[in-house]
């Protein structure tokens, strides 16, 4: 008997990983060159708008979409790359109950931003979230909300694939 093929669960992978400096565009492999496989699989993510996450839902329900919001990303991003611990509660929980310190919340923030450069890499993609931008921009309006919403659609983007299916991980 054979083995059954990793890679058969996969509807329609995207295309391998883009080189350095070509963002979007596939790696090209030249003939009798293996193509790049993948090194493991995830759960695609949700694309979102992202003024309607950081302006609107936030604004109908006074503030409270912003912590629905934080735990559905964290929550996509542990079940985009298992191979990462991402805590799903937790991030939210601190912005809830600790957010009198300050200094909790800007650690989280920062810390998220790290977490979806962590899935950035994992798409094979080029690294483009910063989280020292994330978090300053913070400061401003909560724009960081934007920036970060933003730079998860790239992922989401990349795939083209719905939320909930199966998808390869490149790195």
């Amino acid at each position: 008997m054979s083995a059954p093929d990793p890679n058969a669960s996969f509807p329609g992978p995207p295309a391998p990983p883009a080189p350095e400096g070509q963002p979007g565009q596939a790696a090209q492999h030249l003939p009798g060159q293996a193509a790049p496989q993948p090194v493991a699989s995830g759960i695609a993510m949700k694309k979102r708008h992202p003024v309607t996450v950081w302006l609107l839902w936030p604004f109908i329900t006074l503030g409270i979409y912003h912590l629905v919001w934080y735990f559905k990303i964290h929550k996509e991003m542990a079940e985009f790359d298992r191979r990462r611990a991402v805590p799903t509660a937790g991030p939210m929980l601190v912005l809830l109950l600790l957010s009198w310190t300050v200094i909790a919340p800007l650690v989280s923030y920062y810390n998220s931003g790290n977490r979806i450069r962590n899935a950035q890499r994992a798409a094979g993609m080029q690294v483009t979230c910063s989280p020292v931008v994330g978090l300053l921009l913070m400061f401003v309006l909560g724009l960081g909300v934007l920036y970060y919403q933003v730079e998860l659609n790239k992922i989401a983007d990349a795939y083209q694939a719905p939320a909930g299916q199966q998808i390869p991980l490149w790195v």
